[in-house]
């Protein structure tokens, strides 16, 4: 349990922004509760006054009947005022919870994005923070109206009958045992049942994004096998969960059975004895199932809340995930860039285990067209992520128009390099506002100089509404082609002092990338560019080609050197036509 006290602590905190909701809250239900309190008394009297068949005290009873209704009215009312602070404090919370997880995600280093299942991390955000939202607000509505309406009763009680209220107090601790136990293993249960929704959420995200993948090569029954071993376990979990959770509420209201026939059978002998009045009986009556109905609903809460805190647990260890590093205090804007950039002794690799890049070393002049070819897995990409500072080398320099670019500010490093990758990447809304997306304050001019520099501006004009079509996140009914034509448009817009291209033309029909190739060429006059292919076709104009191996640059020189030079990029490039040979 010193874990749920460690979560309420920060759960706590959450809350202390809006402690005037909860003193409200508090004040309307100690009000309610009171009023509540007040009933069984008037109801005793009023019983009192009713002697025999046809023997109504009637003078003594409305004033009663009206004093009873009105303190149900304000009772509703308190409830009504109550219930209302804890929903905005709730909702509010939660907003706050969701912007700090939102904003984290921002600041989170894409190390942690590229080893966590982005289905799991979806969880987190939406179906975590609601769980924990409900459970939340259960706990608002019912534990602090539950807890003052145990006091409230037992001093109420207290000034009815001594005797009858220690038989009352002796049995009820039994409802705390219960609780407790069943708690325990309530928690655990929810926390598991969190975890592998969140693998389901994964799995299913990764399963319905790749369909077609999923299809062409006939994995359907492998993924419905996948997807039901983890519904069954989902299912395993949730069935202890639910039963442990289920278990409480008869539980404590067998206890509640006890108390109530321990209060009727002694209340009744005192009765006869003359000692407390009929009234009264009926009054301790209400009172014993008052004092333990609190109990009821306490076990249900807590049920609730063990869900809510297993949910709370897993959005904190998302928000206590240490942040990218801040740039280093005093960090400079690259403003003047001249476009030159240097690798010294340069060596990374994303699992301390596994060697990738070593002592890489690489000087590129301003306005240089470096191609960077070499088979899967030798560290092309990497060299991006390193340049783009997506990852920070474990030692060595790379160094950006005479700046070591940890020196630099991360943003403004990034905005100096245009990057067009194989993957595609379109955000909900126009054509014209994706285009623009790097330059928001671009003119309607300038998006369709760069629309038709980058060969899309045709396509667009064949859609519905032009420039202002909307599409979805995903691209809506656009091509992968016409999808990859629009992000090349987008960095045709900016046309930042660098470049870097990965893959930028692979789902473009070869007579667009013929084009394509033409614009990136003119665009690349002067600008230092990167560009990493697969298709030695793509580069063979570049400046300089580095070719890579085992995270290494074996060979560097322009295409012609290095196909008389016969060594592995002459392999490289002559495999292409064994290829096509053979399928010929």
């Amino acid at each position: 349990m010193r874990n749920n006290r460690v979560i309420i602590k920060k759960i706590l905190g959450l809350i202390r922004p809006y402690s005037h909701y909860l003193l409200l809250s508090l004040v309307f239900a100690v009000i309610s509760v009171a009023l509540t309190l007040y009933a069984p008394i008037l109801t005793g009297k009023g019983i009192d006054f009713i002697v025999a068949k046809g023997l109504v005290n009637f003078k003594g009873l409305v004033p009663i009947l009206y004093r009873l209704g009105f303190v149900v009215l304000l009772t509703s009312i308190a409830q009504w005022l109550m219930n209302l602070c804890n929903n905005k404090m709730t909702y509010r919370i939660v907003k706050d919870m969701r912007t700090k997880v939102f904003s984290h995600l921002e600041v989170l280093p894409l190390k942690y994005i590229d080893s966590h299942q982005y289905g799991d991390i979806i969880s987190r955000v939406v179906n975590d923070i609601d769980q924990f939202s409900d459970g939340l607000l259960l706990g608002f509505s019912q534990l602090f109206t539950g807890i003052i309406t145990i006091l409230g009763t037992f001093l109420f009680m207290l000034s009815i009958n001594v005797k009858i209220t220690f038989i009352v107090v002796l049995i009820t601790p039994l409802s705390f045992l219960v609780a407790n136990y069943i708690a325990k293993h309530t928690f655990l249960m929810f926390q598991k049942q969190s975890a592998t929704r969140g693998a389901m959420t994964s799995l299913v995200d990764e399963l319905v994004g790749n369909q077609k993948i999923v299809q062409t090569f006939g994995y359907e029954e492998d993924a419905i096998e996948r997807f039901g071993a983890i519904n069954k376990e989902l299912q395993k979990y949730s069935v202890k969960a639910i039963f442990f959770s289920s278990i409480s509420n008869p539980a404590t209201r067998f206890v509640n059975g006890l108390v109530y026939a321990g209060v009727g059978i002694f209340g009744a002998f005192l009765c006869i004895q003359g000692k407390i009045s009929v009234g009264q009986l009926s009054c301790f009556l209400t009172y014993a199932n008052q004092y333990t109905k609190p109990f009821n609903e306490i076990s249900s809460v807590i049920t609730e809340l063990q869900n809510a805190l297993a949910s709370a647990e897993r959005v904190f260890e998302l928000l206590e995930e240490r942040a990218e590093e801040p740039d280093a205090a005093g960090a400079i804007q690259l403003k003047e860039v001249d476009g030159s950039v240097k690798l010294e002794k340069v060596s990374f690799s994303y699992r301390s285990d596994v060697k990738l890049i070593e002592n890489l070393n690489l000087s590129v002049k301003p306005g240089q067209r470096i191609a960077i070819v070499g088979p899967t897995g030798c560290g092309k990409t990497t060299i991006i992520n390193l340049l783009m500072r997506f990852y920070d080398v474990d030692s060595g320099k790379i160094i950006v128009s005479n700046n070591e670019v940890r020196d630099i500010t991360r943003d403004s490093l990034r905005s100096n390099y245009g990057m067009v990758l194989q993957e595609t990447w379109l955000k909900s809304g126009t054509i014209r506002e994706n285009i623009a997306f790097g330059k928001p304050e671009a003119s309607d001019k300038e998006i369709v100089e760069a629309a038709k520099a980058a060969h899309a501006h045709s396509f667009i004009k064949r859609m519905p509404e032009g420039y202002e079509t909307v599409i979805s996140e995903e691209g809506g009914n656009l091509s992968q082609g016409q999808k990859q034509l629009l992000c090349i448009a987008r960095v045709m817009l900016c046309l930042p002092p660098m470049l870097i291209l990965d893959e930028a033309t692979s789902s473009i029909d070869t007579r667009t990338e013929i084009r394509i190739q033409k614009a990136f060429w003119n665009m690349m006059e002067g600008r230092t560019s990167f560009i990493v292919a697969h298709r030695l076709s793509t580069i063979m104009e570049a400046d300089l080609i580095l070719v890579m191996k085992d995270g290494h640059i074996v060979e560097q020189g322009r295409h012609d050197e290095l196909l008389r030079a016969d060594g592995f990029y002459a392999e490289l490039y002559n495999s292409q036509f064994e290829a096509i040979g053979a399928m010929v």
